[in-house]
């Protein structure tokens, strides 16, 4: 049995475009087959930015209205945002569930491995991956974080200039696995027990998938990606998140969403 877990949250982002992610959420998720839908009534206000973060409180109680939602879910779940900062409940969960064994693919163009500190904007979800890692602004860092050696980067392509030495220094000082695009397939290498997929949509290449806050050019075509997440026959958690298009968006990028929450082996 498997639930999608529509969490409409944009307030994550500093896009201009932002906003579009809420809607992107729901069609995103209307996409996906699954035994249940359930939508996570989030907060719609902008918030106020405390310790470097845009947004801290409404981030705050969001985190704990999709733990309320999550509590309520037995089956595997398949979380649909919004942006990366809805995965940070799910994750956390699968992390608590499934321990030092649980492996983590995290399938981006960008590290999201900032921290206030390195990313002026104070967007969250430019720091989702660092504070599930354990470092981050402290409402938001789970009780168990995960350890870097249960991290793999794949597609990742783009970084903040000013800040891009010290990311790329963090990521290899820490042992975190990393694959670009040309060699994506290898993220797949050694990436054995229960595994927790997440994909950002700007991974993939604007021309084939555009309907993001933040494409990035050079990217993965969206049927080498649907190959990707079908070989893994592991997956206890998946997400799939900033999707955000324009009005009701394109049906064939819609198609390509649908596709790949087809193409998931969940499991647990």
């Amino acid at each position: 049995m498997t639930t999608v877990l529509c969490v409409p949250q944009w307030q994550g982002s500093s896009s201009p475009n932002a906003r579009r992610l809420v809607p992107g959420a729901r069609i995103a998720a209307a996409a996906i087959r699954a035994d249940a839908h359930v939508t996570v009534p989030v907060l719609d206000t902008d918030g106020e930015r405390e310790a470097g973060v845009r947004a801290l409180d409404v981030l705050t109680e969001n985190l704990r209205l999709t733990r309320e939602a999550l509590a309520g879910i037995d089956d595997a779940v398949i979380t649909v945002g919004g942006e990366c900062a809805v995965d940070l409940a799910p994750l956390s969960a699968a992390r608590a569930r499934y321990g030092t064994e649980l492996r983590v693919l995290w399938i981006d163009a960008h590290p999201d491995l900032y921290t206030p500190r390195t990313l002026p904007s104070g967007s969250f979800h430019g720091m989702i991956l660092r504070t599930l890692l354990g470092e981050g602004p402290a409402p938001l860092v789970p009780e168990q974080p995960l350890a870097p050696e249960q991290v793999t980067i794949a597609g990742l392509r783009a970084f903040e200039p000013d800040v891009r030495e010290q990311v790329e220094d963090y990521i290899e000082q820490s042992g975190i696995r990393r694959f670009g695009v040309g060699d994506l397939e290898g993220a797949l290498d050694g990436l054995t027990g229960p595994v927790y997929l997440h994909v950002d949509l700007d991974v993939l290449d604007p021309p084939g998938f555009g309907a993001t806050c933040y494409p990035e050019p050079d990217g993965v075509e969206p049927q080498r990606l649907i190959d990707l997440v079908s070989r893994i026959d592991t997956v206890v958690g998946a997400a799939i998140t900033e999707h955000a298009p324009a009005g009701d968006g394109n049906p064939r990028e819609t198609e390509v969403i649908r596709r790949l929450g087809a193409a998931l082996r969940m499991v647990g």
